[in-house]
């Protein structure tokens, strides 16, 4: 694709950046075939093509952003089906949070808008204002839940009740059953923590027996809910660098774990999102270097002999998009899975979103509706026992639409190998 960037604007970095990314676009239209707001919309300004076009017109332009290009930015879900499907290596992830970036700067959206993202960005990447918020939405959801939009999508995905505060709220050193073998650190995460800490109490247990020391260091958010809103997310990365940095510097770390995909896609582009920081940029690369989604660490493992209950059992695997798309990680979460001795099924249209995208499903219900209601025909096509995926958005998003119980990958890993079976399924 042609660019007219001027000098001028060349010497900003991010532009300089998104220029280099519309001059590898070759307007060919493969990622609208795997787009799913294209599938559904048919509107090629609701595709990566029409998309690319429309951050070209705003950052070559200067021009500030309409309530129309807000709209079809605003309707991407950051899935990145398109750099899957794309044959030229278009960056579609670092072009999109520049144009999201450009949106937030220059477009002044509706006033119950505004607040929404406020409240959105200020409570749920802190783990204790998310749990009050979720306290009293949850008494609120019989009244929220008639609501159409966005206030009816927040009391349909509102827990029915909260689980108990799990083991990895706090910092924390968690020993290995047995000898040493590696040290690694957890990313506790945030919401997560509130919505199903089980997760985070089976990675503990999975890790710890086959001989991992889990650190919980006290970093916090990784940053990918504000991120994806257009907001300034370094201080969370600076943060989860500066606490995981000290366990390197101190008693050392084999890798970094994280169980949560759209968090460890984040984690993995600190060194890109910190490039221009001085006091960061080589620490963000390190720390994206040693980040391991859960399901590549458990793969270097080798699985403690297994339980009887989880034999034969029909898994559906849901592949997180943030974890195919975004890590390219596909074949552990599988293969582990069936060593774990579970008969895994693959659902048709794998490759597209269940609607989550972080808080997507509570600013484009109507999209991430349909989108669930596919994904759910899909899975349930197969005949499945259990779904399991690895993001925790994913599975607040699957389990508003099938009585299935659906549970994290590690969970089901965690149970073959010893651990309680998932509270989902209890």
């Amino acid at each position: 694709m042609q660019t007219h960037f001027s000098l001028a604007q060349l010497t900003d970095p991010d532009i300089a950046e998104a220029n280099k990314i519309l001059r590898t676009c070759v307007h060919c239209g493969f990622c609208n075939a795997t787009c799913p707001t294209y599938v559904l919309l048919g509107d090629e300004l609701d595709g990566p093509r029409g998309r690319i076009y429309l951050i070209k017109d705003m950052l070559e332009n200067g021009r500030p952003a309409t309530r129309q290009t807000a709209l079809h930015i605003d309707r991407c879900l950051s899935c990145l089906a398109c750099m899957t499907t794309c044959p030229s290596g278009v960056h579609y992830m670092h072009l999109i949070d520049e144009g999201r970036r450009h949106v937030e700067k220059t477009y002044r959206r509706p006033l119950f808008e505004r607040v929404l993202r406020d409240i959105f960005a200020l409570i749920m990447p802190r783990i204790g204002h998310f749990r009050r918020l979720m306290q009293v939405g949850r008494l609120a959801k019989p009244i929220l839940s008639v609501f159409p939009g966005r206030l009816g999508a927040m009391g349909k995905l509102m827990p029915g009740r909260l689980p108990a505060p799990g083991m990895t709220e706090w910092p924390r050193v968690f020993p290995a059953a047995g000898p040493r073998r590696k040290r690694v650190a957890l990313l506790a995460g945030c919401v997560q923590q509130v919505l199903d800490p089980a997760i985070n109490d089976a990675t503990v247990r999975l890790l710890t027996r086959h001989g991992c020391e889990v650190v919980v260091a006290a970093g916090g958010c990784c940053g990918s809910l504000t991120h994806h809103m257009g907001r300034d997310a370094r201080d969370y990365a600076r943060a989860n660098i500066d606490a995981w940095m000290r366990e390197i510097e101190g008693t050392g770390l084999d890798a970094i774990v994280i169980n949560a995909s759209g968090c460890g896609t984040t984690v993995k582009d600190y060194g890109f999102m910190l490039r221009e920081d001085p006091a960061y940029a080589a620490k963000a690369v390190r720390i994206s270097a040693l980040t391991k989604d859960v399901s590549e660490f458990v793969a270097t493992l080798a699985l403690m002999p297994l339980s009887a209950g989880a034999a034969g059992r029909r898994v559906a695997y849901h592949a997180a998009c943030s974890l195919q798309h975004g890590q390219h990680v596909v074949a552990q979460p599988k293969a582990l899975l069936t060593k774990a001795g579970f008969t895994v099924l693959d659902p048709p249209e794998g490759h597209l979103c269940c609607g989550s995208a972080g808080t997507y499903n509570l600013l484009q219900p109507a999209i991430a509706d349909r989108l669930r209601r596919r994904k759910v025909t899909n899975i349930e096509s197969v005949k499945p026992e259990i779904v399991a995926t690895g993001n925790i958005g994913c599975i607040t998003q699957i389990a508003a639409g099938t009585a299935l119980p659906v549970v994290h990958t590690v969970e089901l890993l965690d149970w073959a190998t010893g651990g309680p079976k998932p509270p989902a399924m209890v």
